[in-house]
């Protein structure tokens, strides 16, 4: 039998009923949206045997349950696709960039990525793959370490990330956008319902014989969602945050991670230059919002303090 406290009283029937309450909740509105999948049964079984295997492992669940929610809403963003809201742009895009960052080759002036198509190497593209599998790691290695180290800059540091996930959102509805590898495979015409394209970090999965980013883009949320590129956003945060917490030499390693995933992000087609600068705007502004506005109000304030108690 496992012994509990009434202060760390957390496998009662009270908080079991309302962890399987949410749990079921969560399973029903995922099949009614985007149906049913095996992630799911992952997700909801590593956030029950966390909150009820000890008090660390349960405040530490709690306070990535930021990043859980913005994964879901990410997910369930297949059930509204923003082509269904406003008009995709495509060439318009790819134009613009043309015109401001073109290169002249051959007597003709190309985009980046097209100048890139032809410039390939295996060890960019190997560089390219290892960059881009840390934008999603990078950032949750460095919450686990302010988890541990800093709960007050943690919070800070996910609620900012969350921030600028729901900027970028915003402007995909707002402003959906075709990835240049978009272009690339089918011109300007628009055709619903694209599946998802590992484009030129196929090369890595190739080189290594693995299907790691065909299997991460097939289950990717939206083809048009390019702009902007919150891939590119992702370690500004973490950069930022880094400098806050004076990590010294690491965030020399956050910095090269930065520039990397900014020039991966070009060099295998999945985003324009003016995608990446605008994955940076978003960044820099969540950074300034929540810093500037959202810290200093009363009611964040007593929400920080409220959900420091519970981690």
């Amino acid at each position: 039998m496992r012994y509990y406290s009434p202060k760390t009283n957390f496998y009662s029937l009270q908080n079991t009923a309302a962890i399987f309450g949410i749990v079921v909740l969560y399973f029903m509105l995922s099949f009614v949206l985007v149906g049913f999948k095996t992630d799911q049964l992952v997700l909801a079984g590593i956030f029950c045997l966390a909150y009820f295997s000890t008090i660390t492992s349960r405040k530490f669940i709690i306070g990535f349950s930021i990043f859980i929610v913005y994964w879901i809403l990410f997910d369930y963003m297949k059930a509204f696709p923003n082509y269904t809201f406003n008009a995709v742009h495509i060439m318009q895009l790819h134009n613009a960039e043309e015109a401001i960052f073109g290169i002249h080759q051959n007597g003709a002036t190309i985009t980046p990525n097209e100048f890139w198509l032809t410039h390939t190497s295996t060890f960019l593209d190997v560089l390219a793959g290892i960059f881009y599998l840390c934008w999603i790691p990078v950032p949750l290695a460095f919450a686990a370490y302010l988890f541990f180290t800093d709960k007050k800059i943690f919070l800070q540091f996910s609620l900012t990330f969350v921030l600028v996930n729901m900027i970028g959102f915003i402007i995909y509805y707002v402003y959906p956008a075709a990835p240049p590898w978009y272009v690339q495979k089918y011109g300007a015409v628009f055709i619903a319902h694209t599946p998802g394209n590992s484009a030129g970090l196929q090369r890595f999965d190739d080189f290594f014989n693995a299907g790691i980013f065909k299997s991460i883009y097939a289950k990717g949320s939206n083809v048009f969602a390019a702009m902007p590129s919150l891939h590119s956003s992702y370690p500004l945060i973490v950069f930022y945050y880094g400098l806050k917490k004076k990590m010294g030499w690491f965030n020399i390693i956050f910095a090269i991670v930065m520039v990397g995933i900014w020039f991966a992000a070009i060099y295998t087609s999945h985003h324009y230059v003016l995608d990446v600068l605008a994955g940076i705007t978003c960044a820099a502004t969540g950074i300034i919002f929540f810093q500037k506005v959202l810290l200093p109000a009363a009611p964040v304030k007593k929400f920080l303090k409220f959900y420091l108690a519970k981690i």
